[in-house]
């Protein structure tokens, strides 16, 4: 689903909510949560799951197209683990 998809939805389902409100809505809730994480805050939505950050230290990695030896610097990634009721309804779609 795309973030365009995901407005769309939620505009159909709550049709009191303007396409332009919906988009606003949902454009706010991503926002909030890449401050979040940007602060290196963790973000917990119960039933869905939660985003942290995981730390990579720096490594020497390598140039696949020269093999030369290349230094890749320590970094921050999201890291996303889904709760344990998305598991369980993803689990049935089998």
């Amino acid at each position: 689903m795309t973030k365009s998809e995901l407005i769309a939805k939620l505009a159909e389902r709550f049709p009191q909510l303007v396409a332009k409100d919906a988009d606003y809505s949902v454009k706010m809730v991503l926002d909030t949560m890449i401050a979040a994480l940007t602060r290196g805050d963790r973000i917990e939505i119960r039933g869905f799951g939660s985003f942290a950050l995981n730390y990579r230290p720096p490594r020497i990695g390598r140039n696949p197209k020269s093999g030369e030896r290349v230094p890749v610097p320590e970094k921050y990634v999201p890291h996303f683990k889904a709760g344990k009721e998305l598991r369980e309804r993803v689990d049935q779609i089998g």
